[in-house]
């Protein structure tokens, strides 16, 4: 599921020349129930050889676990994000893990996704949540602060040439990162959404 988001330049080579938008005009809200249908909608064409359907329902279908977030254009969602509420292991401490992120391709590369993952992160923050982590494509994901992760191990073994995709960062000023292993809820415990 996830070798779309993890794959070294995956994000990059799929963004298209976008409309052009300004990116103030964008609205970030909380989805809701009637967004669902344009969500399904969504993700196929933003990861048309990829399907994140399944796991985007199950998440949904589980919204205490998650901070699930549309970015509208007009009135249409242009971009969404989930950050799953998780734990480590080690210490128990509460953290996050983002994914999936889409933006519809004609959008992409307009700074919708920054802002998505900038208010979910500013929100995750005000939680008092300080690890975030996420296992994507490094060239997009620094640029938002994210870098390699060697302290917490995902729930499952991920393929070895993965390794610099599963990145974090911590939103608390100071605060040493966790060691451990990220303990995800539900939707999230299937190896195959961790594989090749």
């Amino acid at each position: 599921m996830l070798r779309a988001m993890a794959a070294s330049g995956a994000v990059e080579n799929m963004w298209h020349k976008g409309q052009g938008i300004d990116v103030t005009d964008i609205e970030i809200r909380s989805s809701r129930q009637a967004d669902r249908a344009q969500l399904d909608a969504l993700y196929p064409q933003a990861f048309p050889e990829e399907d994140l359907l399944p796991v985007l329902g199950r998440l949904l279908e589980a919204p205490n676990d998650i901070l699930s977030l549309v970015a509208c254009h007009g009135e249409q969602p242009a971009g969404h994000v989930i950050f799953t509420r998780c734990t480590v292991d080690a210490t128990g401490e509460r953290a996050a893990l983002l994914g999936p992120l889409c933006v519809a391709p004609e959008l992409q590369r307009q700074g919708i996704g920054g802002k998505l993952i900038r208010e979910g992160l500013a929100l995750l923050a005000a939680e008092g949540i300080g690890p975030v982590y996420v296992l994507g494509d490094p060239a997009y994901y620094s640029r938002h602060g994210f870098s390699t992760e060697t302290g917490a191990a995902t729930p499952y073994p991920l393929p070895a040439d993965w390794g610099d995709a599963w990145q974090s960062q911590c939103l608390i000023p100071a605060h040493k990162m966790p060691s451990g292993t990220l303990v995800v809820p539900k939707p999230w415990q299937d190896p195959v959404l961790w594989a090749a």
